[in-house]
């Protein structure tokens, strides 16, 4: 949101403010009745709303603070708590009609987008949770510290009423605000106050005969029988615990339980003293809090906090006892979903997603998590985890085979799937999700919707591959690239005519690099683009060298520059070309651009404007790799070449003698039809002097390869000129 319909708020009437007193009423009004059924308020409704008012005010300040500032939100959280709006499912209510209503009816009285408002409103949120949670942990520190001298006192008093009278006793123990219960050694249940009664369901959970060894809960502590012996056997005077109890009604009661031993004026162990504090509630919001924190918020699937955690667990178990497995998921063409049909599709098929991959867990030793945008892992553990890690990627593949609906539509679902097992104690976190992150992108450069199983040199290779990336825009800025140029022979005299550029990396650790390794990764990242202009600045202002040299016979020499598919569709291709030559000073008859023959089948009008451009300006067009392609000999016409460069593997069976005369009988025809269409013929990869004379005989114009030079600097091109001259 940039503005409010009719343009930008101002504050500088009193209007104005009684406008915005009027639309912070209706959303104090609508943030009252969301909240009021949740909070334990002796207000009414209407004095809760008049209470939620000003602190209203306080937050719609915030959102329009210059400089912005979430102080006001983190006390109005703690504001909130004060109103006793501390019930588990209050917190939540209370930041979904913020998040709904605070920008509708508080909006920000200077320009600002949508993302900077929605920022400004989240932080303001995060600051009044946390106001909230630390407030509450206050007000349930003071309540425990007041049970906790209440229950000293309580024990103290009774103590003394054991050993005094027996009227005092019942007079503390009936009146105390805690649980407070006797029992006898043996474990049976002698008296509890009314206290500990209610917190139980009623008196009639301690019927005649109730022993407390019967209070056992699944989830009890581990050690809590042990501590309880300890007790009634005398080697410890009291112990502390948090504990599960059952109602009779089947409901679970959660207490702070002090257990301590009376003894007698000798002593010796007498009586058993309970002290409970009912903290049902505090544990409920302490799990609601704790569940989003682990918990994605839109699939509800574990988060990323708590698959670390098991994983943490698994990885730090006996080594000879646990193996895990781990699979990273990631979504292949997600971001076309979410650019072509918006977000909320898209959170409709992350959402259809993860409740199948969740239908993949089979046991309690499996887990799959989400953890970030369109990613997920999956964790199994237990003897048979690198069969089951394997397992569970199939079975996730399996069900996303079938198509998913959304909004009316049938979305076909697609992953890359990286796997990877190991030992307990045998790797680390970090190594085992770098293993699994990129072995998921190996999956996916192998088409996708498959899994690939971790390997060592595979990775290795891959990040090498990401390595090379990475340095890529910087050895542009440093100047680790440099040209060399392999000759262009003409064979009717063996003069030469030109040369290629080839450019190369020195790379500070690889060395020198082909092109072969580093050119797909600057198509890959977009880099291609400037390094093409690069390495055409380089050659033209080379060729213009060469011509302007003392000793003149170079000046016949051209530089043939290859272009990739990304420079041929780049729409500044014909102005960067010529730009270069203006500025080299260079005619465009003295350039030649290399193109596969791959780039240009199937190639619309469109796509050919650029080079026919080119060509009608007198820059020479070769087609490369010539005879690779799939396409028939037709098209030829429509092209705007002039050379064609016939590949290598025609003429690799001519570098002995004699020559198989299929291959002689298919150049034959290649070099005739391109005669016939006025087209130039180059061949490649000379190699013997018996090939470079077959070819001759043949009627190519003109070859390259290394029987005559290999790529080298331009130096050794104008010595080589030179001496054909002379």
């Amino acid at each position: 949101m940039t503005s409010t319909p009719g343009g930008p708020r101002r504050r500088d009437g009193a209007g104005d403010a009684e406008a915005d007193h009027g639309r912070l009423r209706r959303f104090a009004a609508v943030w009252s009745r969301a909240v009021h059924p949740m909070s334990a308020t002796t207000m009414t409704l209407d004095e809760f709303e008049d209470y939620l008012l000003p602190l209203a005010h306080r937050l719609s300040d915030a959102l329009r603070a210059v400089p912005f500032d979430t102080a006001d939100a983190y006390e109005v959280g703690a504001a909130l708590v004060d109103a006793q709006c501390a019930e588990p499912e209050a917190l939540p209510a209370i930041l979904g009609i913020i998040d709904a209503y605070l920008v509708l009816y508080a909006p920000p009285d200077r320009p600002m987008s949508d993302e900077d408002v929605r920022a400004r409103c989240a932080r303001l949120q995060h600051a009044l949770a946390a106001g909230f949670v630390r407030a509450l942990r206050e007000r349930e520190r003071d309540e425990r510290n007041a049970i906790s001298r209440a229950a000293l006192t309580a024990r103290e008093e009774a103590e003394k009423a054991l050993h005094a009278s027996e009227a005092k006793f019942q007079a503390v123990f009936e009146g105390a605000v805690i649980g407070v219960g006797i029992a006898g050694l043996d474990g049976e249940v002698l008296v509890v106050n009314d206290a500990m009664a209610r917190m139980f369901g009623g008196a009639s959970f301690f019927r005649p005969g109730r022993n407390v060894t019967e209070f056992v809960h699944p989830d009890d502590a581990p050690g809590v029988h042990e501590l309880y012996r300890e007790l009634v056997t005398g080697e410890r005077d009291l112990f502390r615990i948090e504990k599960p109890h059952y109602r009779d009604d089947g409901s679970v009661l959660w207490t702070n339980l002090t257990v301590t031993l009376l003894r007698d004026s000798h002593g010796a162990p007498q009586y058993q003293l309970a002290l409970a504090e009912d903290i049902t509630e505090h544990r409920l919001l302490r799990e609601r809090l704790r569940y989003e924190a682990t918990h994605d918020e839109l699939t509800g699937l574990p988060n990323r906090t708590l698959f670390l955690e098991r994983l943490d667990q698994a990885l730090a178990a006996a080594a000879d006892a646990q193996r895990f497995g781990v699979c990273y998921l990631d979504l292949d063409g997600f971001k076309a979903v979410n650019d072509s049909l918006g977000h909320v599709a898209g959170d409709r098929m992350l959402r259809a997603v993860a409740e199948r991959l969740q239908g993949c867990v089979a046991s309690p030793h499996e887990l799959v998590a989400r953890v970030g945008g369109d990613e997920f892992l999956a964790l199994v553990t237990g003897p048979a985890a690198q069969a089951d890690g394997t397992a569970m990627a199939r079975r996730m593949l399996a069900a996303l085979a079938d198509p998913v609906q959304v909004e009316g539509r049938e979305l076909r679902v697609r992953a890359s799937i990286g796997v990877v097992d190991g030992r307990a104690g045998e790797i680390g976190r970090a190594e085992v999700l770098r293993s699994a992150d990129i072995t998921m992108y190996r999956a996916k450069a192998a088409g996708g919707n498959r899994y690939e199983l971790a390997d060592d040199d595979s990775n290795a290779r891959v990040i090498a591959r990401h390595s090379l990336s990475n340095g890529l825009p910087s050895a542009l800025e440093n100047g680790e690239f440099f040209i060399e140029y392999q000759p262009l022979v003409r064979l009717a005299d063996g003069t030469v005519r030109g040369a290629e550029a080839l450019v190369r990396w020195l790379h500070p650790v690889h060395g020198v690099l082909g092109p072969d390794q580093f050119i797909p990764l600057a198509e890959d990242t977009g880099l291609i683009v400037p390094l093409g202009r690069w390495v055409l600045e380089q050659a033209a202002r080379q060729a213009r060298a060469w011509q302007d040299a003392p000793e003149g016979e170079a000046e016949r020499l051209r530089v043939n520059v290859n272009l990739s598919p990304c420079q041929l569709s780049h729409p500044t291709l014909v102005s960067d070309t010529v730009a270069v030559l203006e500025n080299a000073g260079l005619c465009p008859s003295a350039l030649c651009l290399e193109v596969t023959e791959n780039d240009l089948i199937g190639a619309d009008e469109d796509a050919l404007r650029p080079l026919r451009q080119l060509a009608d300006l007198g820059v020479d067009i070769a087609l490369d790799d010539f005879g690779t392609g799939y396409s028939n000999l037709s098209y030829l016409r429509r092209l705007p070449v002039s050379t064609l460069k016939l590949d290598r593997s025609f003429t690799r069976g001519m570098q002995r003698a004699p020559a198989d005369p299929v291959d002689v009988k298919i150049v034959e025809g290649i070099v005739s039809l391109a005669h016939t269409l006025d087209l130039a013929v180059t061949v490649e990869g000379v190699e013997t002097a018996v090939q470079a004379e077959h070819l001759r005989m043949l009627g190519f114009d003109t070859a390259q390869g290394w029987y005559y030079a290999r790529p080298g600097p331009p130096e050794r091109l104008h010595t080589l000129a030179l001496a054909d001259a002379s």
